[in-house]
């Protein structure tokens, strides 16, 4: 007499499940079709070249000097923020005048010429 072997499933059986697994090539189509939340906008902090704009927009302007000290920039990046950013970028109009030794940067309100 012999006797039949049957297996007993066991439920934590990694090579039976209940639900097939997709293949690998779905399951990063299945990922991407997650809704993502809606972010919420806030205010962000103002920048090193907003504050540099701040500080250009001032009657009197503002030295070389000024915006290293505010932005922690050496004075060439300053000067290549000033005429690449805000003169070619952002089409303002800015000013360039020397008072005694200090050269003061401002941002005028209409353009010149």
């Amino acid at each position: 007499m012999s006797k039949s072997k049957t297996s007993k499933v066991k439920a934590n059986d990694p090579r039976v499940s209940a639900t097939p697994t997709p293949p690998a090539s779905k399951l990063s189509l299945v990922k991407s079709a997650k809704v993502s939340k809606p972010k919420t906008v806030s205010a962000s902090k103002p920048g090193k070249i907003d504050k540099i704009i701040a500080m250009m927009r001032r009657p009197k302007g503002a030295s070389i000097n000024d915006l290293t000290k505010a932005t922690a920039w050496q004075a060439h990046s300053v000067r290549g923020a000033i005429s690449g950013t805000l003169r070619k970028k952002q089409g303002l109009n800015v000013v360039s005048e020397k008072s005694g030794e200090v050269r003061l940067y401002r941002i005028a309100d209409k353009a010149v010429g």
